[in-house]
């Protein structure tokens, strides 16, 4: 256990004081020995993965924070069961050489594979949770170790019951069912009108990636707008009659001309709409700044940190968006990154 950390260099947005104390666990028996330790000091106990879909408040954390740092990948054909603490995209690179469907289109996402059960990952038309089988679990009370299956888990759009019960598990190791030569999935519009129909895994996750890259979505030391954690806000849900009243409102407004030009998605009753859309709707142009913080150039949906800046400040930024697009369309942008709770003091 090592006391006062800086966590800032472990996110992607490079934001945040200090963990209390901090604990880097390479296996789970390292777990194990950090929950039992934390329980006898009286200290709260907080999860990091890669740190790219988190905020960390100025304050630091209180309490201890682990990282799940464990390493190892077990193959059993197309079934494979990843430990928490390996790189999601290197994972992703290897399903593609081994000739394994499932997972094609989630490429160039940064983080550990542990996080992806818990926000179930997606992008361009895929989720995590469509060839997740099983999720191995450690219950922080009993010290067990439990198995979860797909439908234990309720997964839902950007969900899951261990981001919403965050206490109650803490994700060990992942198993996929991958499809052995499986044909890639492209239902996603982006990405089909940038590949053939009959396009291998390989030419798909390079594609994938140039699209990501293009919105800044990739980790490149060079690109002015790194310092983020992704799609800062999840595309919203409403009904479809909130859809057709925003539709009806836009075109009266003269914000689009017609109706084709909101984009919009209908799942099930529901009606998904496109957040970065609204963002820039409600006066919020790509590349603003506000001080030390502002929006990616290259995505409404990425808040960017520029250097210098705190927490504080991005998360005032991003209440000033929420708080635009409710006022311009009445609907409600909910944060997709993880905050820390920070350290109380007195």
């Amino acid at each position: 256990m090592k006391p006062n950390v800086p966590l800032a260099p472990m996110t992607t947005l490079e934001l945040g004081g200090p963990a209390e104390w901090f604990l880097d666990a390479t296996s789970t028996e390292e777990l194990i020995a950090g929950l039992r330790w934390a329980a006898e000091q009286g200290h709260d106990v907080s999860i990091l993965g890669g740190g790219s879909n988190l905020v960390v408040p100025d304050e630091g954390v209180r309490g201890l924070v682990i990282r799940l740092s464990s390493r190892g990948i077990e193959v059993d054909g197309a079934r494979v069961r990843v430990e928490a603490g390996e790189d999601w995209d290197a994972f992703v690179a290897r399903s593609i050489d081994e000739g394994w469907a499932g997972l094609e289109c989630l490429s160039g996402i940064p983080g550990y594979v542990g996080a992806s059960p818990v926000q179930n990952v997606g992008a361009y038309g895929q989720d995590v949770s469509e060839t997740i089988v099983e999720v191995g679990v450690l219950d922080p009370r009993t010290l067990q170790r439990h198995a979860l299956r797909n439908d234990e888990c309720a997964f839902a759009y950007r969900d899951s019951r261990f981001k919403r019960n965050p206490s109650e598990w803490i994700v060990v190791d992942v198993t996929f069912e991958l499809r052995a030569g499986g044909a890639p999935t492209i239902r996603y519009a982006e990405l089909q009108q940038c590949i053939g129909p009959n396009a291998s895994l390989a030419q798909t996750r390079d594609t994938v990636i140039a699209l990501r890259r293009r919105k800044s979505m990739v980790i490149d030391a060079d690109d002015p707008n790194r310092r983020c954690a992704g799609s800062f806000f999840t595309n919203p849900f409403v009904t479809p009659e909130q859809a057709s009243k925003l539709v009806a409102d836009s075109i009266a407004e003269g914000l689009v001309q017609d109706e084709s030009q909101v984009p919009r998605w209908i799942e099930g009753e529901r009606v998904k709409l496109a957040a970065g859309w609204l963002i820039e709707r409600a006066g919020f142009e790509k590349g603003m700044r506000r001080g030390h913080v502002g929006l990616s150039t290259a995505h409404a949906l990425a808040l960017v940190h520029h250097g210098g800046g705190t927490t504080t400040e991005l998360l005032a930024f991003a209440d000033a968006i929420r708080a635009g697009v409710r006022e311009r369309f009445g609907v409600d942008l909910e944060r997709e990154p993880r905050l820390l709770e920070p350290i109380r003091t007195a």
